[in-house]
Protein backbone atom coordinates (compact mmCIF):
# COMPACT_ATOMS: atom_id res chain seq x y z
CA UNK A 1 0.00 0.00 0.00
CA UNK A 2 1.56 3.24 -0.76
CA UNK A 3 0.78 6.32 0.92
CA UNK A 4 1.48 9.80 0.65
CA UNK A 5 3.70 11.91 3.27
CA UNK A 6 0.90 13.67 5.17
CA UNK A 7 -0.39 9.95 6.37
CA UNK A 8 3.20 9.23 7.32
CA UNK A 9 2.87 12.70 9.62
CA UNK A 10 -0.13 11.46 10.66
CA UNK A 11 0.94 8.37 11.71
CA UNK A 12 3.84 9.25 13.26
CA UNK A 13 2.02 12.04 15.62
CA UNK A 14 -0.11 9.53 17.20
CA UNK A 15 2.38 7.00 17.49
CA UNK A 16 4.43 9.27 19.11
CA UNK A 17 1.57 10.25 21.62
CA UNK A 18 0.46 6.82 22.04
CA UNK A 19 4.38 5.64 22.78
CA UNK A 20 4.00 8.63 25.76
CA UNK A 21 1.21 7.61 26.99
CA UNK A 22 1.98 4.13 27.21
CA UNK A 23 5.50 4.77 28.77
CA UNK A 24 3.51 7.53 31.41
CA UNK A 25 1.39 4.64 32.25
CA UNK A 26 4.13 2.19 32.86
CA UNK A 27 6.09 4.43 35.21
CA UNK A 28 3.27 5.35 37.48
CA UNK A 29 1.64 1.77 37.39
CA UNK A 30 -0.68 1.22 40.39
CA UNK A 31 -1.66 5.20 40.95
CA UNK A 32 -4.69 7.15 38.91
CA UNK A 33 -2.49 8.63 36.75
CA UNK A 34 -1.60 4.82 35.31
CA UNK A 35 -4.90 4.57 35.32
CA UNK A 36 -6.23 7.66 32.98
CA UNK A 37 -2.90 7.39 30.42
CA UNK A 38 -3.89 3.88 29.86
CA UNK A 39 -7.46 5.19 28.88
CA UNK A 40 -6.39 7.97 27.19
CA UNK A 41 -3.66 5.68 25.17
CA UNK A 42 -6.62 3.56 23.83
CA UNK A 43 -8.79 6.43 22.72
CA UNK A 44 -5.61 7.85 21.11
CA UNK A 45 -5.52 4.31 18.94
CA UNK A 46 -9.27 4.58 18.22
CA UNK A 47 -8.71 8.42 17.02
CA UNK A 48 -5.83 7.08 15.13
CA UNK A 49 -7.63 4.98 13.40
CA UNK A 50 -10.23 6.81 12.40
CA UNK A 51 -8.07 10.15 11.26
CA UNK A 52 -6.04 7.61 9.19
CA UNK A 53 -9.13 5.76 7.28
CA UNK A 54 -10.50 9.54 6.99
CA UNK A 55 -7.26 10.73 4.95
CA UNK A 56 -7.01 7.23 2.81
CA UNK A 57 -10.39 7.59 1.78
CA UNK A 58 -10.06 11.36 0.86
CA UNK A 59 -6.09 11.47 -0.29
CA UNK A 60 -5.66 10.88 -3.89
CA UNK A 61 -2.32 10.36 -3.64
CA UNK A 62 -3.43 7.39 -0.96
CA UNK A 63 -6.55 5.82 -2.28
Amino acid sequence: MKTCTQFATIRQEYEREIRFLSAHSERHAGRPAAKSSAKHSAWTKTRMARALSGHFNRCLECG
